[in-house]
């Protein structure tokens, strides 16, 4: 009779790594969908869905991300206050000028799980605009990601 059983990894025990992420000049969608694969573990072999096993990224230069084709004149985030005729638009253009950190953000956000987990996992995303970030003591490593540009 086989003991085979299925090997779930326990957030406790995993070895959760640092990594420093350029964002100058690579694309929105293509630099987000890398760094949510990043934060949810799926690029560790112990990649169990239900179970944070992902790795804390700090992105810099957030406020030099391209967009390809139109976007940056086209593309648009909307939110809503709650009140009657309270949905504000921005576009992508004075988004980048005024939140570029938000960009990345928001773009994350939608690849991660829409409950308690994805909430969690973005907690370990640090997003600046600037190539300063406050996180040295952590010794994080350099991480190129070269399918994104």
């Amino acid at each position: 009779m086989r003991n085979n059983k299925t090997f779930m990894a326990d957030e406790t025990k995993v070895d959760k790594k640092w990594f420093v992420v350029d964002a100058a000049g690579q694309v929105v969608g293509r630099l987000a969908s890398e760094l949510a694969n990043i934060l949810r573990g799926k690029t560790k072999p112990i990649y169990t869905p239900h179970n944070d096993t992902g790795d804390f990224v700090v992105v810099v230069n957030a406020d030099k991300v391209a967009f390809t084709g139109r976007k940056l004149d086209q593309k648009l985030y909307t939110r809503y206050s709650g009140y009657i005729g309270g949905l504000k638009q921005t576009k992508a253009k004075d988004m980048l000028v005024k939140k570029p950190t938000e960009i990345l953000t928001h773009a994350v956000k939608g690849m991660l799980p829409k409950n308690s987990l994805g909430r969690r996992q973005l907690k370990k995303l640090k997003v600046y605009a600037g190539t300063e970030h406050p996180h040295t003591a952590q010794k994080p490593e350099k991480l190129e990601i070269k399918w994104a540009k």
